[in-house]
């Protein structure tokens, strides 16, 4: 067995190699070669910790796997991140495992790659403001991916942590790009051409009414039951879109309005792989709001895994063991 640790997956695996991957998983599962099984996530009861198992196959590589771990709060007293979370490959010709991949920093790159992914199909192209809702340290993924699809000039920012903008303030600047933080979200929306939030919020943080004509957003943060970034008045508006629908309406940001009975699943233009695939219709006009609802997806996972495993093979890193 291949066991890839956190500092080898930083090493082999950058944002771009990690877009294409992603989107070629996407367009698997539009054209039905790609499935996600069941979630399970559930409340640990010890350590406040949240626990999940995400697991799929896509047999167009043939890739077979499960990511587990989870939310533990406690962990930056121990010097520790508070997402923890591993990720087990299996062969698909016998069902051994394969590799164990160190799945944190992986995590975070797939998330991004997966809302650029989405900016890129339906964000419009003269895209240059972006605005992040929250600023912890997946902004740092949202805001690197961003700018391998789109020439954004200005960043607006809102987090409730005044030490977490001056963070990522920083980077901004790294980047040569114009920094505006904000006191409020309705600043950050009202000027976006691009939105992502990315907070576990369990409340709306964004009015409909703030939100401008051909703005696009991705919704990151919402991939739990009662987690919460829009309000419900603008999904129901917003062209819709999803990584997977069954996800999205109970677990995404969809949930609200879904259960509100603002949408159904006959609300959902497409998935952001039928998309790239051709198979239905992206942004229709440059007025038009759009909105990823990105819930996640264990798909997502295994192929940025996969992807770090067939890196380090090339390049002889990671350990092997008996198994």
């Amino acid at each position: 067995m291949l066991i890839i640790s956190e500092q080898d997956a930083r090493d082999l695996v950058g944002v771009e190699d990690v877009i294409a991957a992603v989107e070629k998983s996407f367009v698997a599962m539009a054209r039905g070669q790609a499935r996600n099984y069941p979630v399970v996530r559930e409340v640990v009861g010890y350590r406040d910790a949240v626990y999940g198992v995400k697991t799929g196959c896509d047999t167009s590589v043939p890739i077979l796997g499960l990511k587990a771990g989870g939310y533990w709060p406690h962990n930056l007293a121990l010097g520790l991140t508070n997402h923890q979370s591993s990720t087990l490959l299996f062969d698909p010709q016998t069902g051994r495992a394969s590799a164990l991949v160190s799945a944190n920093y992986l995590t975070g790159v797939r998330t991004g790659a997966a809302s650029a992914i989405a900016t890129k199909y339906l964000s419009r192209q003269d895209s240059t403001v972006l605005g992040i809702i929250g600023t912890g340290v997946q902004s740092a993924y949202q805001l690197r991916a961003t700018l391998a699809v789109r020439p954004v000039r200005k960043v607006y920012a809102w987090d409730p942590s005044a030490e977490n903008l001056v963070t990522f303030g920083r980077l901004v600047a790294e980047l040569g790009l114009e920094y505006a933080p904000q006191a409020d979200c309705q600043a950050v929306a009202a000027n976006a051409d691009i939105l992502i939030t990315v907070t576990p919020s369990q409340r709306a943080l964004i009015e409909k009414s703030w939100v401008r004509p051909g703005t696009h957003i991705s919704a990151m943060g919402a991939d739990t039951v009662g987690k919460q970034e829009l309000d419900p008045a603008l999904v129901a508006d917003a062209a819709l879109f999803v990584d997977e629908a069954a996800q999205a309406i109970t677990i995404g940001e969809c949930q609200h309005a879904y259960s509100a009975g603002l949408i159904t699943l006959q609300s959902l233009r497409g998935s952001l792989g039928a998309v790239i695939a051709g198979l239905c219709d992206g942004r229709r006009s440059a007025e038009e709001i759009t909105l990823f609802d990105g819930t996640g997806v264990a798909l997502q996972d295994l192929v940025v895994a996969d992807l770090a495993v067939r890196l380090a093979d090339q390049r002889g890193l990671g350990s092997r063991v008996a198994y």
